[in-house]
């Protein structure tokens, strides 16, 4: 039941972009215990004027190709199982598309399962 939303600099090709959803939703499914076909992946790109970023916040070095992840997702997981998560990211995604690890920025967003509806006015998870 992730909501994936994506935020980079407006200008990447449309491989490119399919590798960062591709890449985040495997991560997912190999760390996060997410079914298959739960995939639902925003992506947002910006002009520069949009996006604001601190190149060196916390001695990380991060470049105009800097990739912003949040993930809205149930209030189910470990400590054990997040870490595991970021870690898999990086790994998949400086595969392919050859994301740095530096320019990964990811974001948890927890909520109760009664949060969410997935169609029909149900809440499925409640």
């Amino acid at each position: 039941m992730p909501l994936v939303r994506i935020a980079l600099r407006r200008g990447k090709p449309a491989p490119y972009l399919a590798a960062l959803r591709n890449g985040i939703y495997l991560a997912m499914r190999e760390t996060f215990n997410v079914p298959e076909n739960d995939r639902f992946i925003l992506v947002s790109q910006h002009d520069p004027d949009e996006f604001d970023y601190d190149p060196g916040y916390l001695g990380i070095a991060r470049s105009d190709d800097l990739v912003i992840v949040q993930i809205a997702c149930n209030n189910t997981r470990t400590v054990e199982q997040k870490q595991a998560l970021y870690k898999r990211m990086a790994e998949v995604l400086a595969e392919d598309p050859g994301l740095r690890p530096e320019d990964l920025f990811i974001n948890l967003l927890e909520t109760a399962k009664e949060n969410w509806s997935f169609g029909n006015g149900i809440a499925q998870y409640a």
